[in-house]
């Protein structure tokens, strides 16, 4: 199996361009990087990987921020969610279906919330300093901490796409713009 994944990267290599690997590394960014961890990511140099991110700047792609010890950059998030509503939308679900799917990762935060007697991820994951634990119940309170991050912001995104269902629908028809 090692070997199988390392054709694969190396197929990868071969297949695309230094930039195309950049390119599709800052898209998939959920957290701020710097340009060092992007361009070992994309198995391509810092210097070809500083500019790429800079023309992802100028495009308004990327943001970057220079606010800490290294200059990091991450996506548009809005860019993002949006991206993703229009997947749902477009995935062949029904707004039902997604409805259903909205409620299900509902009641599984409130069965955390239940289980566990905490508000939030931090809350759990502060119990594991108040609680004898061993290691497996760390792992799963930590494990379960992202989850329920990673559930909190799925319900925004399919929230949206739920209350704009009409208005993410394909279109054939350009916009009109308004002047």
């Amino acid at each position: 199996m090692i070997e199988d994944e390392s054709d694969s990267e190396s197929l990868m290599h071969r297949q695309t361009t230094g930039e195309d690997r950049v390119r599709m590394v800052a898209r998939q960014l959920s957290e701020p990087r710097t340009a060092n961890w992007i361009a070992s990511e994309a198995g391509w140099s810092h210097e070809p990987t500083k500019r790429v991110l800079e023309r992802l700047v100028d495009d308004s792609i990327l943001h970057r921020d220079e606010s800490g010890t290294h200059t990091t950059y991450y996506p548009d998030y809005r860019r993002q969610a949006m991206q993703e509503a229009m997947r749902l939308r477009d995935s062949g679900q029904t707004v039902e279906e997604l409805t259903e799917r909205l409620a299900e990762m509902k009641a599984q935060i409130r069965d955390w919330e239940d289980t566990f007697d905490v508000e939030s991820p931090n809350q759990l994951r502060g119990t594991l300093a108040e609680e004898t634990l061993d290691d497996e119940e760390e792992d799963q309170r930590r494990d379960i901490a992202r989850e329920w991050e990673h559930l909190q912001r799925r319900i925004k995104i399919v929230g949206f796409a739920i209350r704009e269902w009409d208005f993410l629908a394909p279109t054939t028809e350009p916009a009109e713009a308004s002047s």
